[in-house]
């Protein structure tokens, strides 16, 4: 009896994946905030999984991975690999990603002086 009500409980549950897709949908602001601070990680090569799956579920809250690839002009395969942890995105995908977004790179200085 206690593992059907504990199925019950369940059943009205959202993933906690969902519920990201849901708010970045909601809030622009916040989706673009949330991509800016995860990009930081694209500096070192052995973090970069942060910044690939924020634009990932950005991409997913925006369309979904289908459609941002078939508007980016990429297939769809490549762009799962390329938004994957251990992707390695060539910039002309980045770019198209971030344009079919209605986003762009930016430079800005580092938090140190250049040697």
């Amino acid at each position: 009896m206690e593992a059907k009500t504990n199925m019950s409980k369940l059943q009205g549950a959202v993933s906690h994946h969902e519920r990201e897709l849901a708010e970045l949908r909601a809030d622009r602001e916040l989706a673009v905030e949330y991509l800016r601070a995860a990009m930081q990680t694209l500096d070192n090569p052995q973090d970069r999984a942060a910044g690939l799956l924020a634009l990932r579920a950005v991409a997913e809250a925006y369309g979904g991975l289908a459609t941002v690839a078939a508007e980016a002009d990429i297939s769809r395969e490549s762009l799962y690999r390329a938004l994957s942890p251990k992707g390695n995105p060539t910039l002309k995908t980045l770019v198209a990603v971030l344009k079919t977004l209605g986003l762009r790179l930016s430079v800005e200085p580092a938090h140190h002086e250049p040697a």
